[in-house]
């Protein structure tokens, strides 16, 4: 039986190992799929899955097409992913994630730091090599029951990003000098509007909004709409201002002409 996916020669598309002719436990069992880009790690996980009667391994994988094309063909609880099985690793997540949203994605990685933005990106655990057995058996299960793991050193991580992340929120800041365009844009993002909608509803094209929409995240310190909404809620950068207006110095609303070429793509 094969112990993982083999590239096959030529443009071949990889053929999908499965593990079924293993012995098939209760029904209930957690169902895992191991991606991992050595072999040794891959032989040994299943060694101490094989030891749990309600886990069950599916298939494996050693890069990341392999994985894709295994977490869309076996039907599966948790996929353990190694961070090195792609050079992209958050990318590849995000990846795994849009093919098979309901994944339960545990990421095994060296890298604490990165603990926000795999959880952002849908990661449910994180773990690291140093890992016991035990806990990586328990890890398992707590995240197909539908819990988030994370260890000791990412839990801080997550902590002090969002300390430093409500500390930017709140904190007095320069005053920041905004065109009209770029308050509109904003008055529009506050409303809800998509990028589309902006475009439509002030006379101009999608790929200028998400020009100016750049310019005024790197302005402001922001990176999503989220977080421009709440800046602009603390700051009360957007008094009185409607649909299609923006707020003037005193107080009235205007619309600006859009006469001026898009902001080059960067």
């Amino acid at each position: 039986m094969a112990s993982g996916f083999k590239a096959s020669a030529g443009k071949t598309p990889p053929k999908v190992a499965s593990e079924s002719e293993a012995p098939q436990p209760a029904s209930e069992a957690i169902k895992i799929i191991i991606a991992d880009s050595q072999a040794i790690y891959r032989v040994g996980t299943k060694k101490i899955f094989a030891l749990e009667d309600d886990i069950r391994v599916v298939a494996q994988a050693e890069s990341l097409g392999q994985l894709l094309a295994a977490a869309q063909k076996f039907p599966n609880d948790v996929i353990l992913f190694e961070a090195a099985i792609t050079t992209n690793p958050q990318e590849g997540v995000s990846e795994l994630m849009k093919r098979v949203p309901s994944a339960k994605v545990i990421v095994l990685t060296p890298e604490a730091d990165d603990t926000v933005e795999y959880i952002r990106r849908g990661v449910r655990g994180l773990i690291n090599r140093s890992i016991s057995p035990d806990l990586l058996v328990k890890c398992v299960r707590k995240v197909a029951s539908g819990e988030t793991w994370i260890d000791n050193q990412g839990v801080n991580w997550v902590i002090e990003a969002y300390r430093q992340q409500a500390a930017a929120l709140m904190s007095p800041r320069p005053k920041t000098r905004l065109s009209d365009k770029e308050l509109l844009i904003i008055s529009c993002v506050t409303q809800g509007m998509r990028n589309k909608e902006i475009a439509h509803e002030i006379g101009t094209t999608e790929q200028v909004v998400k020009n100016y929409l750049r310019k005024v995240y790197d302005k402001l310190g922001v990176s999503d709409r989220l977080e421009l909404a709440l800046y602009c809620i603390h700051h009360r950068l957007l008094q009185g201002a409607g649909k299609g207006q923006i707020p003037t110095p005193e107080g009235s609303t205007s619309t600006p002409e859009w006469s001026e070429e898009p902001v080059p793509n960067q």
